[in-house]
């Protein structure tokens, strides 16, 4: 009888416990789906949280002031007719008002149905496949190159980081030093055996070829150690177990090293076609779009839109400037997506 009651007792403890747990996961749920409830958690969240809120919040603030407010204001100024003459401004204790207005989505259709902006775009587009190609190509070879050991591997690695330690601006006049026609290290190198100077900087083709150089030059260090990292990450025993089994040099490069470096490399492509779609410094110190406007690419047309031109096109340069973002989400969104086909998580 005792027995049989202290089961009932449990039973009922039970029930209720039961009872209990249900009633709150009832009330959770209610509470979640209720009209104050998103509100409710977001509140929750932040009292939860309210450390790693607050050491975001500095970065976040910043970000939306140097990147967040700029991109709001070009893509406004896009959609108007702003220029040096309509724009407010300050002359001496006089100050004018801006007088520019709102002309919607014409500035994009004047830029997009001129012949400029196509040869802009693409020549912009072989210059990123050929630096991007090019630099990942040879930052490979160094990479497997200084993957191995030899006397003297540390030295050779400082050597090759050097272009990458150098500003860039000091790095692209040396260069412009060196391609000159006249006085250039280069063309002395050549008259002394012999052959005709080469007009590196005064001739499209050559001028094309000089960018080009120099960007590798520039962007190879970068690769070379990035890729260095992945090629270390891959353990050791492949390449052993695959020598053992036979493999030559080649299958085990093809099957062990870039199965194994695909992550870092889809990484490094991705960040190495952003810069180089935008890299500004090389072409306007080196040529300045030049000879004539061969070697000009999107953004340093839209450089040339806001402060060469004359009067200073505003509203064009963030037409241009918004497009190249366009152009940029795009081409980030299609990478990503064949990245997630092909088993990739990015």
């Amino acid at each position: 009888m005792a027995a049989h009651t202290s089961q009932s007792v449990a039973k009922a403890a039970g029930d209720g416990v039961g009872d209990d747990t249900a009633a709150r996961g009832r009330s959770r749920w209610t509470d979640s789906k209720a009209p104050g409830g998103t509100k409710g958690g977001l509140r929750r969240a932040l009292a939860t949280h309210w450390y790693a809120w607050t050491m975001i919040a500095p970065v976040v603030l910043v970000l939306g002031v140097i990147i967040g407010w700029p991109l709001v204001r070009g893509i406004y100024l896009s959609l108007t007719d702003a220029n040096e003459r309509n724009v407010s401004r300050t002359i001496g204790a006089r100050h004018i008002e801006a007088t520019y207005e709102f002309v919607g989505l014409d500035n994009y259709v004047d830029v997009l149905s001129d012949p400029v902006f196509l040869q802009r775009l693409v020549w912009t587009v072989v210059w990123t496949v050929a630096c991007v190609s090019i630099t990942f190509t040879l930052g490979l070879v160094l990479a497997n190159m200084l993957n191995r050991e030899f006397r003297g591997r540390a030295a050779y690695r400082m050597a090759l980081i050097l272009p990458w330690a150098v500003p860039g601006f000091v790095s692209v006049f040396a260069w412009r030093f060196l391609f000159n026609r006249d006085n250039g290290i280069l063309n002395k190198i050549l008259d002394g055996g012999g052959i005709a100077a080469v007009p590196w900087l005064d001739d499209p083709t050559w001028a094309k070829f000089s960018v080009v150089a120099v960007n590798v030059w520039l962007g190879v260090p970068f690769m070379m150690v990035a890729l260095l990292g992945g090629l270390q990450s891959i353990p050791g025993e492949l390449y052993e177990a695959a020598e053992m089994d036979g493999a030559s040099p080649w299958q085990r490069f093809r099957h062990i090293t870039l199965p194994g470096l695909r992550a870092v490399s889809m990484t490094v492509i991705l960040l190495s076609t952003i810069w180089t779609f935008n890299m500004f410094p090389v072409i306007f110190l080196l040529t300045r779009g030049g000879p004539g406007d061969s070697t000009e690419i999107l953004v340093t047309q839209a450089f040339r839109e806001a402060f060469v031109s004359s009067p200073r096109d505003f509203a064009g340069s963030a037409t241009w400037g918004v497009l190249i973002l366009a152009l940029l989400m795009i081409f980030a969104l299609v990478y990503r997506r064949s990245l997630r086909k092909q088993g990739e998580v990015w």
